[in-house]
């Protein structure tokens, strides 16, 4: 029981981190050729909130609901 727990914890943080890394790796956060003065911050204007979206993030997605599933299937029995 105790195992099962431990691996579906491992599961739900595999699969947010598998998220995180999509979210930080998809594209570079800055562009170094080009110096416009009137960019505020490291992201370029043309990057929008794909990246947040559920195709390019299922897996980590399956992998956290498989977790989360693991944690309370112990308790219900």
């Amino acid at each position: 029981m105790l195992t099962t727990k431990l691996i579906g914890a491992l599961f739900v943080v595999c699969g947010l981190l598998y998220m995180a890394g999509i979210a930080v790796y998809r594209g570079e956060m800055s562009e170094s050729h080009s110096r416009n003065s009137d960019s505020a911050g490291l992201e370029p204007r043309h990057r929008g909130l794909r990246f947040l979206g559920l195709k390019a993030n299922w897996p980590g997605l399956v992998v956290a609901a498989i977790g989360a599933l693991m944690l309370l299937l112990p308790s219900a029995a």
